[in-house]
């Protein structure tokens, strides 16, 4: 392995721990803070494929392994894997071992899986979006398409329940999945007692992962990070939440279904796709395409983009496009967590007095 590519992965540690791990997992700052540095373990994380986020394929390869009952000294580092964790400064030994002790093992993961992760709560900021499209599109039902669908659990968005801090509780109040977010800042996300209407759901992935698979849905919980026994509630209840009301699921490349899919909606119903922490994964050019292929649908009929990326900001970036009577108008919405635990709304209007 070059040391050009090897200061370049170890770079992506070090945002990793940084950006993203800080404060949401100390046991992954730490980890990844450790494999910028040690040149072996660089070089087997070199091992996943390109276009893919490292620290996450690599963490989630252990963590796999780890749930599967390859236990031992690190297990003890894990909060989800044993009652008292210990101190994740001193985890870094036990995690190194791990690795170069079952290599072949974490090698043919990072080959044969992808970073899907399917956060639940990120509806939690996709709520107010929603909510904010209807509105425009004068509370007519909308057609979601969802690209980097996973196992479509973001699209059961309107079977879960949610709390902002203002003593209310939006959506089902019943659901098994009640999600928490915190508003930050002084506007008010437009979330309403009645969450808006659906005709009709799709999503699509590369590699659709599906729910009655005992195996993907643990590469699903694998992804999840050890410190965040909520999030894995949350998955679980939603996973059951899905095979009861299992969203159309297509297997595919977005920018070659997307167009058909397109064509099977009604030209008067207006159409809503939407990404969440997907198009880091594509290419510029590949980026540019979807741009383009929804920007050349908007023209004919209304259509809009909802995009929740984290692409060289400080944090994640909630945006709107609307195409309506073919003109087409751009919206930052909100600066969020890439978990969905606080969102800073900053179109709507300001908060409520306590």
């Amino acid at each position: 392995m070059p040391a050009d590519d090897r200061e370049t992965l170890g770079q992506r540690f070090r945002r990793f721990a940084d950006a993203e791990a800080r404060e949401a997992s100390p046991l992954y700052e730490h980890l990844a803070s450790s494999v910028a540095e040690d040149q072996e373990l660089l070089a087997l994380a070199a091992h996943a494929p390109p276009g893919q986020p490292v620290p996450n394929l690599l963490f989630g390869a252990v963590h796999l392994l780890l749930l599967q009952g390859e236990r031992g000294p690190l297990s003890e580092f894990y909060p989800d894997l044993t009652e008292r964790a210990a101190p994740p400064t001193s985890s870094y030994p036990a995690f190194r071992s791990f690795c170069l002790s079952h290599a072949g093992a974490i090698r043919h993961v990072l080959a044969t899986r992808r970073v899907q992760t399917n956060e639940v709560g990120r509806c939690a900021y996709l709520l107010p979006a929603f909510t904010l499209v209807a509105s425009l599109a004068r509370e007519r039902p909308l057609a979601l398409i969802e690209i980097g669908a996973s196992a479509g659990l973001n699209l059961m968005w309107d079977q879960y329940g949610y709390t902002y801090g203002d003593g209310a509780v939006y959506g089902k109040r019943d659901s098994a999945v009640q999600l928490s977010c915190t508003v930050r800042g002084e506007r008010w996300p437009p979330v309403v007692s009645r969450i808006p209407a659906v005709a009709r759901k799709v999503g699509v992935d590369l590699h659709v992962v599906d729910v009655g698979d005992p195996q993907a849905v643990q590469w699903l919980r694998a992804l999840v990070w050890p410190e965040a026994r909520e999030r894995a509630r949350a998955l679980g209840n939603a996973v059951e939440i899905a095979r009861a009301h299992l969203p159309e699921l297509r297997s595919g490349d977005g920018l070659e279904v997307l167009p058909a899919i397109l064509e099977t909606v009604p030209d008067d119903l207006p159409v809503c796709v939407f990404h969440t922490h997907t198009v880091n994964q594509f290419s510029a050019e590949a980026r540019d395409r979807l741009s383009a292929l929804l920007a050349d649908h908007g023209r004919g009929r209304e259509l809009y983009r909802v995009s929740a990326e984290w692409l060289g900001t400080v944090h994640p970036q909630l945006e709107l496009t609307a195409w309506r009577g073919g003109r087409a108008e751009q919206r930052l919405l909100a600066h969020c967590d890439p978990h969905g635990r606080w969102l800073e709304w900053l179109d709507g209007d300001r908060r409520p007095d306590p």
